[in-house]
């Protein structure tokens, strides 16, 4: 019957951005590559709703694949935004290097690694150490949204969606951190898994659910079967 038909829901992360730039906030070349990919790969999708997050990458990852397809107008959901990445490194990183000598160190070597081809390894370690502070609550600003208040809004946002009509097919563009979220709370996994699962999503992948009558259940995580090797990263 139509009223109980599964609905899907599937996740994409926005292609390549631009993190160590002036400007984080924008699609790289390889981002508009991955998003014309992507729009090839999900070209017979026929989603009932289109979402995406604020930020320009979500936005334009959306438009580029969505472009000549046929989808419904996406909507923007500002509450698929992506935690303040922005804010941990230039506001908390700072406060944190003060009472944390492990992260001083790590953030040392960043520095003397940010010209080298280890540099992304290096951001990666100190972010992975600076996140956990952050999400466990050891580092915290008024300017920067912690990880209670990012978890509520992204859970709210999933609330809302999974109680859209049964059938619906939801195409949402966002990030790794929404993603590693929605997808540990689909496996009521604690939320140090959440950090866990961002770390793993790739620019451009795909992420697909499966829900209905009150439960969401996840079937693949973090595909890129579509982009060639020369089209995938992490950041």
């Amino acid at each position: 019957q139509a009223g109980s038909r599964v609905s899907e829901l599937i996740l994409v992360r926005h292609g390549q951005a631009t993190p160590f730039e002036q400007d984080t906030d924008r699609l790289s070349p390889l981002g508009e590559q991955q998003a014309h990919a992507l729009g090839e790969f999900l070209a017979d999708l026929r989603p009932t709703h289109v979402l995406h997050g604020p930020l320009v990458r979500q936005r334009k990852t959306a438009e580029i694949a969505g472009q000549g397809r046929g989808w419904p107008t996406p909507i923007t959901e500002p509450r698929l935004a992506e935690f303040d990445g922005d804010g941990l490194v230039n506001t908390l990183a700072p406060k944190l290097a003060g009472q944390d000598a492990q992260f001083t160190r790590l953030v040392q070597a960043f520095r003397e690694h940010r010209d080298s081809p280890q540099r992304n390894s290096h951001f990666q370690r100190m972010l992975e150490h600076l996140a956990a502070a952050w999400q466990e609550g050891r580092v915290l600003h008024g300017d920067v949204e912690s990880w209670g208040d990012f978890r509520n809004r992204v859970q709210s946002a999933l609330t809302d969606i999974l109680a859209w009509p049964s059938g619906s097919t939801v195409l949402v563009f966002t990030s790794g951190g929404v993603i590693g979220l929605i997808t540990a709370l689909s496996l009521d996994a604690p939320d140090a898994s959440a950090l866990k699962l961002n770390w793993r999503v790739k620019n451009g992948s795909i992420t697909r659910f499966t829900y209905g009558a009150g439960r969401i259940t996840l079937d693949s995580f973090n595909g890129e079967a579509h982009l060639p090797e020369n089209l995938r990263s992490w950041r």
